[in-house]
């Protein structure tokens, strides 16, 4: 099989060892991400900053409501795309893969929306307010500023701490090197933790295992399993297993959402069934013949559109409404183009190019660091080489006046 790079995109190998786009993963995303959008951007906030959202759209909210499931997908997918991209290569390579795709366009977006929020303020029906400080910005910088004790920019940002744990354990991994087996071993590991963790009461475990959200990255990478080696009873039983485990936790977050009027939680399982379906037929390669090249951008640009939406939307709508009076689907929808407008911009003159640039930095840094451990290790091996199997000839003894 042939190794691909997953630095634009989502690829994978078929049975020909030729490269498949993999371009359902792109839509996949595309929609998680134009989900979680709606739902900010309709019912998670006041418009007008004080009318409930079913007063500007009374059909619309009780559909867009369960757009905050889009990141339960985003999580599905990510567990599939990480493992697919981290196999056969090193615990280097796939650090320096997921620093060069997260970091550039979210250093590029936090400050945009800095700016933004800084520049034109709003107050009331939304999440969060204020400016951040130059202190609260640097602290974000870092992506840990939920560990940290520091407010993240905007609300979003939540999700990237989920994700990197799962990075870190799944590095952890990656260390030791992927095999079928490991990974197999891995997930079952980590699915009964995940499962008995919370009866533990240790904060670290809870921390460390991700229990609301493990179900989902583990039926990701069986997924890319059964995509990469074929069926296997085993595989199919962890989705089941992790679709099993999804199920109540999805209702209490349905349950626990509060926009003003009744939410039905029965949509709920219904949605992640259809997202676990949906990820199921990409790896068993029923999609394979999507390959509309438009995905390739679409799928690119869902990250930074994710972190663009939500604040800038905000301001966006609130001081458009209250200029224009203009219906509130029409707001929206100018919003959400707006953001992909953005999120193209930050793709194409910064993304790219910084990514590319820091990928470089990372690979000529991790080259130096195995170059000046193989010399450690050679200049190691010469005195214990000398010491084994060989006599050590001294100088003999010259007295005084002899030759």
């Amino acid at each position: 099989m042939t190794n691909v790079s997953l630095a634009n995109g989502v690829r994978t190998w078929s049975k020909t060892q030729k490269n498949v786009r993999l371009g359902t993963l792109d839509a996949l995303r595309l929609v998680a991400a134009l989900s979680v959008a709606a739902y900010h951007l309709t019912v998670s906030w006041r418009i007008d900053g004080h009318s409930q959202p079913e007063h500007f759209l009374p059909h619309g909210s009780h559909l867009t409501i369960y757009g905050f499931l889009g990141v339960e997908l985003f999580f599905l997918i990510s567990g599939f795309v990480i493992c697919m991209s981290s196999w056969n290569r090193s615990l280097g390579d796939f650090f320096t893969s997921r620093v060069s795709r997260l970091y550039p366009a979210y250093w590029v977006c936090l400050l945009i929306t800095a700016t933004v929020v800084t520049l034109a303020p709003i107050t009331g029906g939304v999440p969060v307010t204020g400016a951040p400080g130059l202190s609260d910005i640097a602290v974000n910088l870092t992506m840990l500023q939920e560990p940290l004790g520091v407010g993240s920019v905007d609300t979003v940002y939540w999700t990237l701490f989920v994700e990197l744990r799962f990075y870190l354990l799944f590095a952890a991994l990656a260390a030791f090197g992927l095999t079928y087996r490991r990974v197999v071993l891995f997930c079952a590991i980590w699915m009964t933790v995940a499962v008995i963790g919370p009866m533990l009461g240790s904060k670290a475990v809870e921390v460390l295992a991700i229990p609301d959200y493990a179900p989902y990255f583990i039926a990701g990478v069986a997924a890319f399993l059964i995509h990469r080696f074929g069926r296997s009873p085993l595989l199919f039983g962890i989705i089941g297993f992790a679709w099993l485990i999804s199920i109540p936790r999805v209702i209490g977050r349905v349950s626990h959402v509060n926009p003003g009027f009744p939410v039905p939680t029965w949509p709920g399982p219904v949605i992640i069934t259809l997202a676990f379906g949906a990820l199921l037929a990409i790896a068993l390669g029923w999609t394979d013949r999507i390959r509309w090249r438009w995905l390739t951008t679409a799928g690119a640009l869902t990250y930074p559109f994710y972190l663009l939406h939500q604040r800038i939307g905000y301001t966006f709508i609130r001081h458009a409404y209250e200029a224009t009076r203009l219906p509130a689907e029409v707001l929206v929808s100018s919003a959400i183009l707006l953001a992909l407008g953005l999120a193209w911009l930050v793709y194409r003159l910064v993304e790219r190019p910084l990514a590319r640039r820091m990928r470089d930095s990372l690979r000529k840094a991790f080259a130096e660091v195995r170059t000046a451990s193989a010399r450690d290790a050679e200049a190691a091996a010469i005195p214990a080489q000398l010491g084994v199997g060989h006599r050590v000839v001294r100088p003999a003894k010259v007295r005084v006046g002899e030759r």
